[in-house]
């Protein structure tokens, strides 16, 4: 799923902070237990550093909440930003698998799956990953060796 926004449309909105946009951005809940393993997953596995990680409680991540009109306390969705445009909820997972290639692009094959129905799991993991996984109580940061990975 798309925000439906044109491309690149936070650099002219006053209340996002300017912020380096050359490469993909994953926007997660820092204090979810599972999103920051999802980060740290992401650390891993990305070895070519495709992906910069952006915590939604940071000035920045709370104001492209706002900005792509999603709630910037509940945290219902990641956003991975790529050229300028948000893909949200399924289709933004399945597209940060794709670009990590294999073994992870096989999730792609979930795109067999309506949107519909895939978005509709989505939201039940992400209304409840708090309950299952926990949260942290400060919100995740970066090990300095990846301080460069990370927009704060």
């Amino acid at each position: 799923m798309n925000a439906g926004r044109e491309a690149y449309s936070y650099r002219l909105d006053p209340s996002v902070p300017p912020f380096p946009d050359d490469r993909p951005i994953i926007i997660f809940d820092g204090m979810c237990v599972m999103c920051s393993g999802f980060a740290r997953f992401i650390l891993r596995v990305d070895r070519r550093a495709r992906f910069r990680l952006l915590a939604a409680q940071s000035p920045v991540g709370e104001a492209l909440y706002r900005h792509f009109g999603l709630d910037p306390f509940t945290y219902e969705t990641n956003i991975l930003l790529q050229d300028g445009r948000a893909w949200l909820k399924s289709e933004g997972s399945l597209r940060i698998f794709h670009q990590l290639g294999f073994p992870w692009c096989l999730a792609s094959a979930a795109r067999a799956i309506p949107l519909k129905a895939r978005d509709w799991l989505y939201e039940i993991v992400a209304r409840n990953r708090l309950r299952w996984f926990g949260a942290r109580l400060v919100c995740f940061r970066p090990d300095p060796a990846h301080a460069d990975r990370f927009i704060a």
